[in-house]
């Protein structure tokens, strides 16, 4: 399965196992934070300024 930029972090994490690694160096350090769980990766990549594009092709390699 793709990860998409509506992909929830919590779901992106279970997708991919390497994706906790990938979203701390990309700056994205509040994994286990409650919205965490309910904010898709778009959302989170405008909220911390990341390269929304950079990120998805890295979590899908």
């Amino acid at each position: 399965m793709k990860i998409t930029k509506d992909t929830l972090i919590s779901e992106a994490l279970k997708l991919n196992p390497k994706a906790a690694e990938i979203l701390i160096k990309h700056g994205m350090g509040c994994l286990g934070c409650p919205s965490a769980q309910m904010e898709s990766l778009e959302q989170a990549a405008q909220i911390h300024g990341i390269d929304l594009d950079s990120l998805l092709e890295e979590l899908n390699k």
